[in-house]
């Protein structure tokens, strides 16, 4: 089996929190991601938006693009809207050969609003569940057939964050929309990482290997602090410096067959948790447990003339 191994820029540059993010350029995130073995990375917003740009960058630090998130609005607004949007998104992604693109829910959600802590997540009703899960499946099916599939991104304090939310999402949506399964959102929301990859991996096509430090997501009070709050505190961080046992969850994806990308997205501070030194870290946690699991892990970058 193989896989392949990329990095989220977040580890670099934080959107939501200025102040955990490193002042480097894109070409230096790429050479230091690249450096510690990385072959892929997600989009960031320093990524220029023009393939004739992106394409000799990427060459050049010998990095494909893996992916990228798509800040999506489906459960307030309707599928024209969101069409509109990921259009350009969709061109990009096709020109520079990009897996698949990553559905976030943005709508209602807190996750950007430092104010307003974890317990006001927003919540569905069964009804508003199944209605959103059939618009967002119409979505991807749409984006599929443009040429460039989608992975949907359970989230903290999103629309779908537990594992009862996930079950519930996937029950009432269909094929047409493919799931990212990320360990660390799933094990911050308290959910069974192993069990969701059972009841699931038939429409995992993206994977997020997240870490959590138990002792930060623990000691939280969700009904004063927010998911900013949790970041800043140190909530997440790569493979083989946290709380989850990739082993086991590797194990598990292997086991049930998926192949593709295994993405490190661990934002926290670059200050204290230097970016290059983190990506050292989990790349190596990662080898370990993917040999151990018997992937083959693919080590070309950019592909070749």
């Amino acid at each position: 089996m193989k896989a392949k191994l990329g990095m989220s820029p977040i580890a670099w540059w934080n959107d939501d929190l200025v102040e955990l993010s490193d002042d480097v350029s894109l070409e230096e995130c790429l050479r230091q991601s690249r450096s510690a073995g990385f072959t892929g990375m997600e989009k960031g917003r320093r990524f220029p938006d023009d393939p004739a740009i992106m394409l000799p960058i990427l060459k050049a630090a010998d990095v494909t693009l893996c992916g990228g998130w798509f800040s999506g609005t489906l459960v307030d607004e309707e599928l024209a809207a969101n069409k509109d949007r990921i259009a350009p998104m969709i061109d990009l992604f096709k020109a520079v050969n990009a897996p698949c693109i990553v559905y976030g829910e943005v709508g209602r959600s807190i996750q950007g609003r430092r104010e307003l802590p974890l317990a006001q997540k927003p919540k569905l009703t069964d009804d508003e569940m199944n209605a959103y899960a059939r618009k967002v499946t119409a979505f991807g099916e749409w984006c599929a057939d443009q040429g460039m599939p989608l992975s949907y991104h359970h989230h903290m304090a999103a629309v779908v964050e537990t594992e009862p939310e996930l079950d519930a999402f996937m029950a009432a949506s269909g094929e047409g929309i493919p799931l990212l399964l990320d360990a660390g959102h799933l094990a911050f929301a308290g959910g069974d990482v192993l069990r969701a990859i059972d009841n699931h991996h038939a429409r995992i096509n993206h994977v997020h290997v997240k870490d959590i430090r138990r002792a930060v997501v623990d000691g939280l009070d969700r009904s004063h602090q927010s998911f900013l709050d949790a970041v800043a505190l140190g909530a997440f961080t790569v493979p083989g410096d946290g709380s989850l046992d990739f082993g086991a969850i590797v194990q598990r994806f292997a086991d049930r067959g998926y192949e593709g990308w295994f993405v490190v997205e661990a934002e926290q501070d670059p200050v204290a948790n230097p970016p290059l030194r983190m990506a050292q870290v989990g790349y190596a946690e990662l080898v370990r447990v993917m040999n151990a699991a018997g992937y083959s892990v693919e080590t070309q970058g950019f592909p070749k003339d």
